[in-house]
């Protein structure tokens, strides 16, 4: 079976990777199997500029095939924010509670009368050597919850209110992966990386 980098360290994508991936021919690895590579700035202007950039480091240090993905959250009320800065934002050291918080104020500031649509994102990027091979996008639209609910998923899951659920993201359970951005872009790189072996 081929072997496929997935370029990232967080515990959460990485369950969800391996789960939309279970049926492809692969064998999966991650940035712990590679402790001597330090990861690149992020300069990307979008998530598909960051997930490029990662998965071309990535597939350039490790000489393995790379699938690299960039993700986040976007409200329309703030202008798209948080954006490409989702992970960073508050800060590198803010908890995810913090980011609510600040992004919950932001929200109050502007006095809507009704939810703030928002929408995650993900693109993914894959990469062998210094050729990239294949992109996908993803996207899931909803709104920021009146509060954080919810103790599944992880990052803003908890303050993403999914309507044809009728809950957040983090209490979607395993219905997450059926509707969510990335599900959507690997369910797009399984049938790519599926029909190429």
């Amino acid at each position: 079976m081929r072997k496929l980098v997935v370029a990232t360290t967080n515990r959460g994508k990485i369950k969800e990777i391996e789960r939309l991936l279970d049926s492809a021919p692969l064998t999966l690895l991650t940035l712990a199997d590679f402790p001597d590579v330090a990861p690149p700035d992020e300069t990307g202007k979008t998530f598909a500029e960051n997930a490029r950039l990662k998965a071309l480091f990535y597939a350039a240090h490790t000489g393995e095939l790379t699938v690299a993905e960039d993700s986040g959250l976007e409200i329309d009320a703030l202008d798209g924010a948080p954006g490409v800065e989702s992970a960073r934002f508050g800060g590198a050291d803010a908890t995810y509670p913090q980011k609510f918080a600040l992004l919950y104020d932001a929200l109050g500031q502007k006095k809507m009368a009704s939810p703030a649509t928002a929408r995650f994102v993900c693109a993914l990027a894959l990469a062998k050597g210094r050729e990239l091979l294949f992109e996908a996008r993803g996207t899931v639209e909803g709104a920021i919850a009146p509060e954080p609910r919810g103790t599944g998923g992880f990052g803003y899951d908890p303050i993403f209110f999914y309507p044809p659920y009728g809950c957040t993201l983090a209490e979607a359970g395993d219905r997450k992966t059926a509707v969510s951005h990335r599900g959507e872009a690997f369910r797009k790189l399984r049938a790519y990386l599926t029909s190429s072996t």
